[in-house]
């Protein structure tokens, strides 16, 4: 059947019918220009979300790659590129011990601390990482204004000597002399006098949640997540490597990956900002 044939059956004129075929021809184009750009982003941050892919895309030149949210969305849908959803949990908090708890600084109530600024607050946690040749561990102290993790350290055990490592190349970077609170879970590691005494040293008030519950300590607890989730996706053979996959992660984490409660900014603009 000829084109004219087709579009009097339609009832469509032949501009319309070479019309529809341009656009269709663009918009191919332009979703794949789109799909290179998200491989392009994810192979650094493998799974980067949709919200975080429609802001990057704004950002450049190219006006053409200025999709609204849900088109977007369609072509991710379209190209199986929308990222699924993961869960996992393990404890990794002893919190049964003789040593003293102290209380939650940051909880709702008249005496609430709210970060205002950076290096004002910290969130401290722990978290695992297997690897091929048996269990490793993440200590990471996060700053609570800029979302920046400000020390991370990698360690086989969960003895207290190797979760401190993560505060004091916290300590090594931090600016200006004034107050700064610790908060963290009851965790034995934060809580026993080794812990203390490197506070006490350095003039830092501790607060920690209440009993055990996670979401007192919700920010550490997401970042956690984001590290595990979005970029640690392949298991490292062995304590070496995992050091070597969180450096690149953490650097990633803080320097490229726009953050939503920062309206998009990353977290080392922020924290270098103020």
């Amino acid at each position: 059947m000829t084109v004219s044939r087709a579009c009097r059956f339609l009832g469509i004129s032949r501009q319309a019918w070479y019309q529809a075929q341009r656009t269709q021809r663009e918009r191919a184009g332009r979703d794949q220009r789109v799909i290179g750009f998200v491989h392009a982003i994810r192979r650094c941050q493998p799974r980067i979300g949709g919200r975080k892919l429609h802001y990057l895309l704004h950002q450049q030149a190219d006006v053409s790659l200025h999709l609204g949210r849900d088109q977007l969305f369609q072509v991710l849908r379209a190209h199986r590129l929308l990222v699924p959803r993961r869960r996992a949990y393990h404890k990794t908090t002893h919190s049964h011990h003789r040593f003293r708890r102290h209380p939650n600084l940051l909880k709702p109530g008249a005496d609430q601390v709210i970060a205002s600024r950076p290096n004002q607050v910290w969130v401290a946690d722990i978290t695992y990482l297997p690897t091929r040749s048996g269990m490793s561990y993440v200590s990471l102290v996060t700053d609570a204004y800029s979302r920046k993790i400000v020390g991370h350290h990698v360690h086989e055990s969960l003895r207290s000597e190797d979760v401190e490592q993560a505060l004091r190349k916290a300590l090594r970077q931090r600016f200006g002399d004034q107050p700064l609170i610790h908060h963290s879970d009851r965790g034995i590691q934060y809580c026993c006098d080794r812990y203390q005494r490197l506070h006490a040293r350095h003039g830092i008030r501790c607060s920690m949640t209440d009993g055990y519950d996670c979401y007192q300590n919700a920010l550490a607890e997401r970042v956690n997540g984001i590290l595990k989730t979005e970029f640690l996706l392949v298991q490292p053979w062995d304590l070496d490597q995992a050091r070597t996959m969180v450096n690149e992660s953490v650097e990633i984490y803080n320097r490229d990956r726009p953050h939503l409660a920062l309206k998009y900014k990353t977290p080392d603009a922020v924290h270098r900002a103020l």
